[in-house]
C-alpha cells in the first residue's frame, strides 16, 4: 500500500476480520496459565468472552485489518554476539535491541499509523466510515493479524518473520469499517530448524509455535513484578530488559537489514550498560534517563532486581562489596536478589 510506504512503514497488507486456528488456540493457552500475571490479555465481554480471542466480537462493525510493519534493525551485534564482558571486570547488562533507542516505539509507529489511516479515510470518501488503531493496546493479536495480510509467517518463536527483513518487526493495526481485498497468508519457511527452542535459557518455548510466558525472560524482567523463582534466575543471564536470544540465532536474521529511521537508532549507554550503575540508579536518574523509552515499563524496582539477578550470573568477583551493600537495601526485592547473587558469585568461586 502506498499509504504505507510514504508514512515510513517497510511492509503492509489487509487480513480478513474472522476467526483463525491462531485464535481458537488461545483460550487454552490462558486457561492453561500461560499468560502469567498479564491480567490485560485476560480481557473479557459482557458474556465473559475472551477479546483477544474473537475479533469479530469486540468489532462487529469492522470488515478488514490493515496491518502495517517496519524494521526496528540497528547496525549492532545481537546478543549471542556479544561476549559476557564480566570476565575483565566489565560487568554489562543487555536490554532488548527494541529499547535501545529513546523514543517509545508505541509513539513513533502510532504516528505513522495515523497517518495511514488519515489516508484510508480520504480514498474510502465515506462519511460513516470507522476506523480504530492500535499498537500493542487493542483486543487484537497482531502477529494473527499479520500472518493473514501476507506481512510474514509466525515463526516457531511465535515471532512474525519475514523473508527479506526478518523478524526485527514493529506492528501497528487498523481497523476499518471498509471492505478491502484481502491477502493471502505468507508459508511457513521454518521447515525443520528448532534453534530458537533449542537456544532459550529458561526453555519457555514449550513446543513449537508455543510460549510459556512465566518462564519467557522478557516476561520476567519486564511484566513480572513479584519475586521472580530462583530456578529461573541463572537462565536470566545477564539480561534486564527483554531478551532476543530466540530471534537473535533465527536463520532468518543473519542478514536482516538495519533501518535508516532516526527513531530506532541506539543510544550507546544502553548497549550492553553496567550493572553497577543500574542497581543503584536513583528514582531521579531513572526518570530523566528513560523518558519516552520502553524501559520505563519494568520500574525502577523491577529494573534493579533485574541488574542484581544479572550481577549474580556476571561471574565478576568485584561486584561483590556492592551486592553486600544492596542486602540491607528498602526494597526488598533487591535485597533478596542481592543476597541470592552473593551466594551464586561465592559458589562460582568456589568451583572455579
Amino acid at each position: 500500500m502506498r499509504a504505507a510506504t510514504d508514512a515510513g512503514f517497510d511492509l503492509a497488507g489487509i487480513a480478513p476480520v474472522g476467526d483463525s486456528p491462531e485464535l481458537e488456540y488461545f483460550p487454552q493457552w490462558i486457561a492453561e496459565g500461560h499468560a502469567g500475571e498479564m491480567g490485560y490479555l485476560e480481557g473479557r465481554d459482557e458474556q465473559g468472552r475472551l477479546k483477544r480471542a474473537s475479533l469479530a466480537r469486540v468489532a462487529p462493525w469492522a470488515r478488514s485489518v490493515v496491518v502495517c510493519a517496519i524494521n526496528y534493525n540497528t547496525a549492532q551485534p545481537y546478543s549471542t554476539q556479544v561476549p559476557d564482558q564480566s570476565t575483565n571486570g566489565q560487568g554489562r547488562g543487555w536490554i532488548s535491541r527494541y529499547a535501545w533507542s529513546q523514543n517509545d516505539y508505541h509513539d513513533s509507529v502510532m504516528q505513522w499509523l495515523r497517518r495511514v489511516e488519515l489516508a484510508v479515510r480520504n480514498a474510502s470518501g465515506a462519511s460513516d466510515l470507522v476506523t480504530r488503531c492500535y499498537v500493542d493496546t487493542g483486543p487484537i493479536v497482531e502477529r494473527v493479524a499479520a500472518k493473514y495480510a501476507g506481512i510474514g509467517w509466525i515463526g516457531k518463536n511465535t515471532c512474525i518473520i519475514h523473508q527479506k527483513l526478518g523478524s526485527w518487526l514493529f506492528l501497528g493495526v487498523i481497523l476499518t469499517s471498509l471492505e478491502l481485498e484481502p491477502g493471502l497468508p505468507a508459508p511457513d519457511r521454518c521447515g525443520s530448524c528448532t534453534r530458537c527452542i533449542e537456544a532459550c535459557p529458561t526453555d519457555a518455548l514449550i513446543a513449537p509455535y508455543q510460549l510459556d510466558s512465566n518462564k519467557c525472560i522478557s516476561y520476567l524482567t519486564i511484566e513480572k513484578h513479584s519475586v521472580i523463582a530462583e530456578e529461573l534466575r541463572s537462565g536470566m543471564g545477564r539480561h534486564i530488559f527483554g531478551c532476543d536470544i530466540c530471534q537473535d540465532v533465527c536463520p532468518w536474521n543473519r542478514k536482516a537489514p538495519a533501518t535508516d529511521a532516526k527513531e530506532f537508532q541506539p543510544r550507546p549507554e544502553l548497549v550492553n550498560p553496567a550493572l553497577d550503575w543500574l542497581a543503584e540508579i536513583s528514582a531521579e536518574e531513572f526518570r530523566s534517563t528513560f523518558r519516552g523509552s520502553p524501559v520505563r515499563r519494568a520500574k525502577r524496582a523491577g529494573l534493579r532486581r533485574n541488574a542484581v539477578i544479572a550481577m549474580g550470573n556476571s561471574g565478576d568477583q568485584k561486584l561483590l562489596p556492592l551486592l553486600e551493600k544492596l542486602t540491607a537495601d528498602k526494597d526488598e526485592a533487591v535485597a533478596e536478589s542481592a543476597d541470592w547473587a552473593i551466594e551464586k558469585l561465592r559458589r562460582g568461586a568456589k568451583s572455579a
